[in-house]
Order: structure tokens, then sequence, then C-alpha cells
């Protein structure tokens, strides 16, 4: 049978992968090891987005090495998308200062003041103040609403993967529509592709066998529309790696994977 896999891989590595030595995952392997005999892997579309070198100046440099390894797969097609860089204001609940945290018997709202912290059971105080007046001259203005005016507040520096799930759909829609596959595989617990699966497996009267990595529950959303569901286990990963150096080429596995 035709087989398309549809990896969303930052889901994978999240779910799977990171903080284990498992990182330099063959994802072919891996699939192949758990379909029937009688399912031939046509292709295999990997979709993620470019890492920061900002928490880990080694990361994207890892990563590339990790792409030129998927790209030695015939099978395999990589999708990239994009990280979206935002700095948004939240209302703080509670402040870690390294191993501490303020002394409150649930997380609160902070009013202005000094605040009691504990560091291997030793009390200690902790300033926090109020944040500035915002909101007034064209570069304040938000659109959502503040927090209540006794609140502190933290700017944050967040990321957002941006394309990635809509990627994945369209190629699943239009490869279902193109008669590309007769079995589709999505290695994902992302319920964004609840309906782009329900399409498939419903209108297109394809299967979709969907695999949640290893760190979750599947969704029930996307349990409901699966044909079948898999489940990623750590001793599929250590059978799906790839060899330290692949053969015939000067790409080896990062240190520290």
């Amino acid at each position: 049978m035709k087989t398309r896999v549809y990896v969303d891989g930052l889901n994978l590595y999240y779910g799977s992968l990171k903080g284990t030595g498992l990182k330099w995952l063959n994802p072919v392997e891996l699939v192949r090891r758990m379909l029937p005999t009688d399912h031939v892997i046509n292709k295999l579309l990997y979709f993620t987005a470019r890492v920061s070198g900002a928490p880990n100046p080694q990361a994207p440099a890892r990563q590339q090495v990790y792409l030129n390894a998927l790209n030695t797969l015939p099978e395999v097609e990589v999708h990239l998308g994009r990280f979206l860089s935002k700095t948004v204001w939240c209302p703080l609940t509670n402040l870690p200062v390294a191993d501490r945290n303020i002394l409150t018997p649930q997380p609160t709202i902070l009013p202005k003041g000094i605040h009691s912290v504990t560091d291997s059971g030793t009390p200690q105080m902790l300033p926090v103040g109020n944040y500035p007046t915002r909101g007034s001259g064209k570069k304040n203005k938000r659109k959502v609403a503040k927090p209540p005016p006794n609140a502190v507040v933290v700017q944050v520096n967040m990321k957002e993967e941006k394309s990635t799930d809509v990627n994945l759909s369209v190629h699943l829609l239009n490869d279902a529509w193109k008669e590309l596959f007769d079995v589709a595989v999505v290695i994902t617990n992302d319920t964004d592709l609840v309906a782009p699966i329900r399409m498939v497996a419903l209108e297109r009267n394809k299967p979709v066998f969907v695999v949640c990595p290893s760190r979750w529950k599947i969704a029930s959303q996307l349990e409901r529309v699966a044909s079948r569901v898999w489940h990623i286990h750590p001793a599929m990963l250590k059978a799906a790696q790839f060899p330290n150096r692949l053969p015939g080429t000067t790409i080896s596995k990062p240190a520290g994977w």
C-alpha cells in the first residue's frame, strides 16, 4: 500500500526527543518499523522551523546537520516554517529567583512591596515594584486588556512557531485529493490537525494513522478521528537511530546528541 508520512517535527522533538540521547533519529526507519509489511513509504514530509541561537548558540548548526542527514533519505522532503518573535506583557503570579519562589500558599497577583522568599528554608526579603503606567502614546498602545492596577507585570519575549500545522494540513489534504497515497501516517499530538485528518479519513475514505509522541497521552479529539493510533516508545526511537556517521558522507551525529 502506498503510504505517505507527515511529521510535525517540533511536536515530535518536544514530545519524544528533547533531553534524550535519541535526537539522531531516522524517521523513515521509525515509521517503517511500525507499519505492516505490505506498506511502502513513498514519501515522508518533515515539517519544522529553524531554531533560534539565542538560548543555545550551537542549536542552529546542530539542527542544520540533522536536516542534512534527513536530506540523504530519498523518501524525505523537508518543509520549513518560521518562528515569530514578539514581546508581550504578562501578569506575574510568582517569581523564581534561582531555586527560590515567593512564599505564597498559591499563585497570586503580587502587590507592590516587600515579599518573603525562601532558600533552603531560610526566609529572605525580596522587593517587588509595580509596573510603570502604560497605554499612553502611540508606541505604548495595546489592544489587550491591562492587568489589575496593583498587579506586577513582566515583559516576556515569546517565540511562536508559524506555518508548520498549516503546511502539514495543506499537503495532507492536497495529496489525498491527488490520490498520492492509500494510507497516511501523521506524527503529532496537535489538535489543530483534527479537521484535515477527519476530512481525509471520512470524505476521501483514506485511512489516517496518528502516531503520538511518547511523553503525551494522545489528545481525545485526534483519537476520535484517527483510523488507527500508535504511541512512540523509547525502544522504538533507539532502534531507529542514524549511524553516528552516515556512510558515503561527511555528516556525523552532533556532539552532545
